[in-house]
This record gives structure tokens, C-alpha cells and sequence, in this order.
């Protein structure tokens, strides 16, 4: 079969099974650095996409590169990386980031590891914060004790207080019960054990989202390190803090979060001064791209990183991921070579981008695209 008898085979067959082909220019690309924490534990970040600077804080379970294609995950990374540049990170003990077993497992020691990803991403230009379930206690008190480098602060599925320190007594044996088998059973043959943190985490999950979030468990960590992480987890309350909180928050929060009760996201919201407060609808701890309360996270983070605009904001709606990323860059005033040496790619791909991002903004020159963008929020 020739080349063009197979790419015409390749459009029927996508068209007839109704599967979207992406072009490669809008795959997720992403860079891996390395970075020592303040006790010489060596941390993994990823940055993805353009524009304002997005930090997730680590949460329960990552792996860089093998969530990169997850059905569970990806969803998130191509939306946050298309509005920004996202920056995100493997904790430690897990996924790229150093095994070096349960040391250093305290909220101190989570903040500095937070602080030294965000001294290495943006030493400059201040950030936004996305802290997700635990990811939430660090960026909380990051935010206290540097207000300056922060702009604002996301907080989804998170809390103050630990398993251990909220719940009925019923409840807080149970989560012991579960740190203890997995410092058993963790690595078992048999996903029984691994199932039950999934059926939590995404309870809306299909076959294929919860057999990909059982195979993380092996890929992300070992059984010692997850009961560690659990156990410490458990045991934090920071309560105390919230009203130390000077930065624009916005909390949401699943309303039937099987994870974290939403009890929690509201203890957030009312003790930090002037929080917004969403509530999704969902059973999903990780929102899945299928839910509409996926679409309403989307559109609430925009509204409160951007006001005035929203998740199918036209005309930018138009644009693809790469097209987003270079008129992030034009916006930032940024010329061709260097939005190539930023995004990996050619001068003249750039050109061509930048002339489809013209033509579907309706402008004539690259300063028209600046005012554009600039005055609609766009961009750095």
C-alpha cells in the first residue's frame, strides 16, 4: 500500500469510527528537569504549554511521564498547559522524583519541596497555585509565608485536617487499617488491595481509567513509601493557618468526594478570608473529562485566573493547543527565535503558526495580535 493509499485508508478509517485524528504539533510535549530539595532529595518537574505560570503542588500518586497519556490525568495536563505554563512535579518518594524512603515526610518539608520547584520554574514572575487533595496543605502555607510570589490559589478536593483528625472514630480505624495493608500488600499479584484506593478515587471511572489508575500504584511508588505517605497524610492539621491566608482563593470540591468529604473543602473556604467557594457535582475525587462538573472546573478556574473569560471563550476557542502556546508567547512580546527555543520547534513553524493564529483572530500584523490578546486577557 502506497503512502497516499494509506493516509487516505487512515482518514476513512477515522471518519467511519468517528475517532479524532491529532496532529502531532497538538500532542501534550513536555520537559523534565531536576532539582535538589533543601535536604538534597533530588525532585522531578515537568513544564508544559505557554503563557501564565500555573504550579500544581504534588498530590496522592504521580508519575511525569507515565500520566502523560493517562486517561485519568491527561485531560488535566492538555487543558492547563493550553492555558499556561504548567508546572507540576513528582513528590517525593514517587514516580521521577527520589525513592529515598519515608524521610522527610512533614508539611515543612513539603512546602520547601513546593518552594524549591517554584524557584527553579519562575525565580522571577510570580505564580498561581493549584493544590490538589494533600497538594492543597502545601500550597496553603507556601502562600502564607511567601504572599508575594503568589497571585492566586486554587484549591480542589483539598483540606486542612487529616483522616486522623476528622471523621468518627469507625472512620479513623478504617484509614489505619489501610495504611497497614499496604505496607502488606501493596505490591501484591492480586489488585484487590491497589482497587480499593481506586474505587475511591474515581468511582465514575471506566474499565480502562481504573485498570490505569491500579497499574500507577505499582509505577508510582512502593508499599513502605505509600503507608508512609498515608500516615503522614493522616496526621496534619493545619486549621490554624487558614486564617493567615492573604491571596485570592477560589475552593471547589466534589459533592460527594468519596476521598475527601466536602465537609473539608467548605472548612477551607470559610476560614480563609474572602474564598469563593464551588461546588461540583461528582462522586470522582480526580474529575474525569466526561462529567459535566469537569466542564464547570474549567470554566470556574478560567473565570477566576481570567476574568471575563471562560473555558469556549471565542475566538480563542479556534485556536489549537500550539497555536494557544505561540500567541501566548506573542503576547508576552516574544520574537520568532525565541518562541521556537521555547516550544522545541522551527522558525518556520512558528511562522505558520503564527499566521493561522492571525487569520482566525481576524488581525493583520503581529501587533494587532499583542493589543488582541492583551486586552482580552490573553497571554503573560
Amino acid at each position: 500500500m502506497g503512502a497516499m493509499s494509506r493516509f487516505a485508508w487512515l482518514l476513512r478509517w477515522a471518519y467511519e469510527t468517528n475517532v479524532p485524528l491529532m496532529a502531532a504539533s497538538d500532542r501534550i510535549r513536555q520537559h523534565v528537569h531536576y532539582v535538589e530539595s533543601t535536604d538534597g532529595t533530588r525532585l522531578a518537574w515537568a513544564e508544559a504549554g505557554a503563557g501564565p505560570v500555573l504550579v500544581k503542588a504534588a498530590n496522592w500518586l504521580t508519575h511525569l511521564e507515565y500520566e502523560l497519556d493517562s486517561p485519568v490525568w491527561r485531560h488535566w495536563i492538555q487543558f492547563l498547559s493550553t492555558q499556561h505554563r504548567f508546572i507540576r512535579y513528582d513528590e517525593r518518594g514517587c514516580g521521577m522524583s527520589g525513592w529515598g524512603g519515608a524521610e522527610g515526610l512533614s508539611v515543612e518539608q513539603w512546602v520547601d519541596d513546593l518552594s524549591v520547584v517554584i524557584d527553579a520554574a519562575s525565580p522571577d514572575a510570580p505564580v498561581t497555585l493549584l493544590g490538589i487533595s494533600q497538594g492543597a496543605i502545601a500550597c496553603i502555607r507556601y502562600a502564607i509565608r511567601h504572599p508575594e510570589r503568589v497571585t492566586k490559589l486554587i484549591l480542589y478536593g483539598g483540606y486542612a485536617r487529616g483522616a486522623l483528625n476528622r471523621g468518627t472514630p469507625v472512620a479513623q480505624r478504617a484509614h489505619q487499617a489501610m495504611i497497614d495493608l499496604a505496607r502488606a500488600s501493596w505490591a501484591s499479584d492480586n489488585p484487590t488491595f491497589r482497587q480499593v484506593f481506586t474505587s475511591r478515587f474515581i468511582p465514575g471511572g471506566s474499565l480502562e481509567q481504573t485498570q490505569w489508575f491500579n497499574e500507577l500504584c505499582l509505577k508510582a511508588t512502593s508499599g513502605e513509601v505509600a503507608a508512609a505517605l498515608l500516615e503522614a497524610r493522616a496526621r496534619v492539621d493545619i486549621t490554624a493557618s487558614l486564617s493567615q491566608v492573604r491571596t485570592p482563593t477560589l475552593v471547589l470540591h466534589a459533592r460527594l468526594d468519596e476521598v475527601v468529604a466536602i465537609d473539608e473543602g467548605s472548612l477551607l473556604a470559610s476560614g480563609i478570608a474572602g474564598a469563593e467557594f464551588i461546588e461540583l457535582d461528582s462522586r470522582n475525587h480526580v474529575l474525569l473529562e466526561h462529567e459535566p462538573a469537569w466542564e464547570r472546573f474549567k470554566e470556574a478556574l478560567l473565570a477566576f485566573v481570567r476574568p471575563g473569560t471562560s473555558a469556549d471563550d471565542r475566538p480563542f476557542a479556534e485556536l489549537s493547543v500550539r497555536e494557544r502556546q505561540v500567541l501566548a508567547l506573542i503576547a508576552d512580546g516574544l520574537g520568532n527565535a525565541a518562541i521556537a527555543e521555547r516550544l522545541k520547534i522551527s522558525e518556520k513553524t512558528v511562522r505558520n503558526h503564527s499566521s493561522n493564529v492571525f487569520d482566525k483572530l481576524g488581525v493583520w500584523s503581529r501587533a494587532q495580535a499583542i493589543v488582541f490578546a492583551r486586552e482580552r486577557g490573553f497571554g503573560g
